[in-house]
């Protein structure tokens, strides 16, 4: 990665997240809270934070990376920033990287948040501090490039679908797969967790914090699952996105 497309890939960020910054300093509590929320129902009924926690911070990644691709569609139409930006030689892939990033700038103080508490209640270890920080980043940008994806077929629709859609998108991808629950749960459909980035991240991470017990192959085969998903949805979006040049 060049010199060139790293200062793209940070001068879009700033440019996507700073106005939100300072028009609405009050998003980067909203971002927490919306992953925080769970947190609240699993306290009050006794469940183990440690779970809710790790959730959390996959929640976060997650979220933001698949809802802000889709939903950059709509706020372009009123800020126009893309027109700016495709007329300038930027490459797409730094483009596509620096909306990605802009709200995991947003999201950093509650996933530092969300970390700190998961190692304070031993949650995480500091040992799986790495392999769950490339968890996380596997699963951002898989999530990012499924929104992106999705986004290249929506460019006309109306702004209260694209906003609704990735909402929607976002809740399933980390509510409905055990997230913020044990896979375990599930019983003989606990494989079906390693299907979704989301699931398999919390579960990568919770067998590196030694809360999930699974053989060296099921661990290797978890990370092939979301390393594919990852390299997968980057490919395809790659040759499916449309890109104007100036």
């Amino acid at each position: 990665m060049n010199s060139k497309l790293l200062k793209d890939i940070f001068t879009i960020a700033v440019m996507k997240a700073m106005p939100d910054l300072k028009r609405q300093p009050m998003v980067l509590l909203l971002i927490g809270l919306v992953s925080s929320l769970p947190l609240f129902f699993i306290v009050v009924y006794g469940a183990n934070i440690g779970y809710g926690l790790i959730g959390a911070m996959v929640s976060s990644v997650s979220f933001i990376g698949l809802t802000a691709a889709i939903q950059d569609i709509a706020i372009d139409r009123y800020l126009k920033i893309r027109e700016i930006i495709v007329a300038m030689p930027v490459q797409p892939v730094g483009y596509a990287l620096g909306v990605a990033l802009a709200p995991l700038i947003l999201a950093t103080p509650s996933l530092v948040i969300f970390m700190s508490l998961a190692l304070w209640t031993g949650g995480l270890t500091i040992m799986s501090l790495l392999s769950t920080s490339i968890a996380l980043i596997l699963c951002w940008i898989a999530t990012s490039s499924i929104g992106f994806l999705i986004s290249t077929y929506l460019q006309k629709a109306p702004p209260f679908v694209l906003s609704n859609l990735s909402n929607i998108l976002g809740l399933l991808l980390c509510f409905i797969p055990p997230v913020y629950y044990p896979e375990e749960s599930l019983g003989i459909l606990r494989p079906i967790s390693a299907i979704f980035p989301t699931s398999n991240t919390v579960s990568l991470i919770r067998v590196y914090s030694g809360s999930l017990d699974l053989s060296l192959e099921a661990t290797m085969a978890r990370w092939f699952v979301l390393i594919f998903t990852a390299a997968f949805f980057v490919a395809l979006t790659a040759a499916k996105a449309k890109w104007r040049e100036p």
